[in-house]
C-alpha cells in the first residue's frame, strides 16, 4: 500500500478499496464527457442568439426592395422593424420568469420552434399583412428563447474563469450578428431578393433545435405556483408595449404630440402599478429582491444608456454610407464589417482573461474609454469622407465593445442567485431592447429634424443630412460618457 510521499502508482491499492478523498474545499473536475456537453450546449445558445440579432438586422438594408415588392407606405413599411422591436422588447421580462416556472429548456425549444416557423411564412409573404404578423411571431419567438439563454448559461458555467469565458463567446455572436445581418441582408438582396434573408433563419433554426435536444439540460422549473402572476403579466407586458410602442412612433408624430405623451403616461402608470403588484403579491412575477443587488440595478442601467449611443454607430453610421457616401446595399455591409471583427476578436481571445485578472468593472470602463471617442470621430465626418482615413479608425475603436458587454454580461448575472437567473437573463435582454428602442427614436429623431431645418434653410440636402448625423452621434458620445459615469460610480466587481 503507498504512503505518503510514495511514488508509486495508483494500481498499487488493494482492489475493491475506495479512492482517498479530495483534499477539503476542492472542487471536482468536471468529466471529459460532462465538459463537451457544456460547451455544446453554449455553441447552440450561441447558434439562437446569432439567429434572432442576426434577424434585427438583416432587415434593415433590404427595406427598399420589401418596399418595392409588397407597396408599403413609408410609414407601414417602419412597422417591418416595429412588429418584431415590439414583441421582442415587451414580452422578454415575462418570458424570462416562465423560463424560471416551467423549464428553461422548455421554453428555449418552443421559442425556437415559433421563430424559425415565423422566418418560413415571412419569407413566403406576399402582402405587407402577411409579413407583419410574422415579424410580430418573429420577435415572440426571439423573447422566448433569447430571454432565458442566459440563465442557462450562467447555471452551466458555475466557475467564475469559465462563466467569463462563455459569455465572452456568448457576446460575440450577439456582436457579430448584428454586423453580420448587415453583410448578409446586402448579398442575399442583390443576388437573390429579400425573401431570402428569412429563409437563411430555416437552417439555422432547424439545426439548433436538432443540437438543443441532447444538449441542454432538463430542468423542472419552479413550478406556476412559485410565480403565477396573472395580473403582474398582463400589467408589465401591457405596460412595455405601450411604452415601446410610444417610442418606435416618435418620428411620425413627435415628443410633444399628445400621441406621444399619453402613451407615455399609460405606460409608466401600468409600470408603476406592475411594481405596487409584486410588492404585495403573495407570489409574485418579478420578486423585488433582484432590483436591491446593486450589480443587476447598475448593469442594466448602463446597459440602456451604451446601447441607446452604439445605436447611433450601427444604424446611423450605415445610412450615412448609403445616403451621404452613395453605397451599396452589399457595400454598406462590407463596410461595417471590421467593427465585427475586431469587437469578435477582443471579446474572444482577451475579455476573458482581462476580466480574470483586473475585474468586470475595470474592464467595462476600459471599453467605454474606448467607444466614447469612437463617436466622437464621428461628430467630424466630411461630406466627402474616405473610408481608411475617416472610417476605418472608428471601425478599429469599437473594439471596446468586445471588451465591455462580456464584462457588463456577467455583472448583470452575478446578483441573480439560481432561482432568478432567467428573471436576471429576461431584465438583461428587456433593458437592452429598451435601449435600442431609445436609441431610435432619439437620435433618429434628432438627426431627422437637423436634416429639414438645414434643407428649408437653403442647405444642400448632402451636407443637411451630414449635418444631421453629427447631432445624432454627439448626443450619443454624450450618452456613452453617461453610462461610464454610471459604471463607475454604481457598479461594483462582483465576489469570486
Amino acid at each position: 500500500m503507498p504512503v505518503a510521499g510514495s511514488t508509486a502508482p495508483a494500481t498499487a491499492r488493494p482492489k475493491g478499496s475506495a479512492a482517498p478523498p479530495p483534499p477539503a474545499g476542492a472542487q471536482p473536475r468536471p468529466r471529459p464527457r460532462a465538459l463537451r456537453s457544456r460547451w455544446t450546449a453554449l455553441a447552440v445558445l450561441s447558434s439562437g442568439m446569432l439567429m434572432t440579432i442576426l434577424d434585427g438586422s438583416i432587415v434593415s438594408v433590404a427595406m427598399p426592395a420589401i418596399q418595392d415588392d409588397l407597396h408599403f407606405t413609408p410609414v407601414g413599411l417602419s412597422w417591418v422593424v416595429n412588429a418584431y422591436l415590439i414583441a421582442f422588447g415587451s414580452l422578454l421580462l415575462l418570458a424570462g420568469r416562465l423560463g424560471d416556472l416551467l423549464g428553461r429548456r422548455r421554453l428555449y425549444l418552443a421559442g425556437t420552434a415559433v421563430f424559425t416557423a415565423a422566418s418560413a411564412l415571412a419569407g413566403l409573404a406576399g402582402s405587407p399583412e402577411v409579413l407583419l404578423t410574422a415579424r410580430f411571431l418573429q420577435g415572440l419567438g426571439a423573447a422566448m428563447a433569447s430571454a432565458v439563454s442566459l440563465g442557462i448559461l450562467v447555471t452551466l458555467f458555475t466557475g467564475p474563469r469559465e462563466r467569463t469565458r462563455a459569455i465572452a463567446v456568448f457576446s460575440f455572436t450577439g456582436a457579430a450578428g448584428a454586423s453580420l445581418g448587415q453583410v448578409l441582408g446586402g448579398v442575399l438582396t442583390d443576388a437573390l431578393d429579400w425573401h431570402w434573408i428569412f429563409f437563411i433563419n430555416l437552417p439555422v433554426g432547424l439545426a439548433t433545435l436538432a443540437l438543443a435536444l441532447p444538449a441542454l439540460p432538463a430542468d423542472q422549473g419552479l413550478g406556476l405556483r412559485a410565480g403565477a402572476d396573472v395580473l403582474g403579466a398582463l400589467l408589465v407586458t401591457a405596460g412595455l408595449m405601450t411604452g415601446i410602442y410610444a417610442v418606435v412612433e416618435v418620428e411620425q408624430y413627435g415628443w410633444a404630440s399628445v400621441h406621444t405623451l399619453g402613451l407615455g403616461a399609460l405606460s409608466l402608470a401600468l409600470l408603476a402599478a406592475f411594481a405596487v403588484r409584486q410588492a404585495r403579491a403573495r407570489t409574485p412575477l418579478m420578486p423585488l429582491r433582484i432590483l436591491r443587488s446593486r450589480a443587476v440595478a447598475g448593469a442594466n442601467l448602463v446597459q440602456v444608456l451604451m446601447v441607446a449611443a452604439m445605436f447611433a454607430f450601427q444604424i446611423l453610421v450605415a445610412a450615412y454610407l448609403q445616403r451621404v457616401l452613395g453605397y451599396g446595399a452589399s457595400a454598406t455591409g462590407l463596410a461595417m464589417l471590421p467593427a465585427a471583427l475586431v469587437s469578435g476578436a477582443v471579446s474572444l481571445t482577451v475579455s476573458a482573461r482581462l476580466n480574470a485578472r483586473f475585474g468586470e468593472r475595470r474592464v467595462l470602463l476600459a471599453g467605454l474609454a474606448l467607444l466614447v471617442p469612437a463617436l466622437a470621430l464621428l461628430t467630424r465626418l466630411p461630406v466627402h469622407a474616405g473610408y481608411a482615413a475617416d472610417l476605418l479608425p472608428v471601425m478599429l475603436l469599437t473594439s471596446g465593445f468586445g471588451l465591455a458587454m462580456p464584462a457588463l454580461t456577467t455583472l448583470a448575472m452575478s446578483g441573480a442567485g439560481e432561482q432568478d437567473a432567467g428573471l436576471a437573463s429576461g431584465l438583461f435582454n428587456t433593458t437592452q431592447q429598451i435601449g435600442m428602442a431609445l436609441g431610435m427614436a432619439v437620435l433618429s429623431t434628432l438627426a431627422a429634424s437637423r436634416t429639414e431645418s438645414l434643407v428649408r434653410s437653403g442647405r444642400p440636402t448632402i451636407e443637411a443630412l451630414t449635418a444631421g448625423y453629427h447631432l445624432a452621434f454627439a448626443v450619443g458620445t454624450a450618452l456613452l460618457a453617461a453610462s461610464a459615469a454610471a459604471a463607475a460610480t454604481v457598479l461594483r466587481a462582483p465576489r469570486r
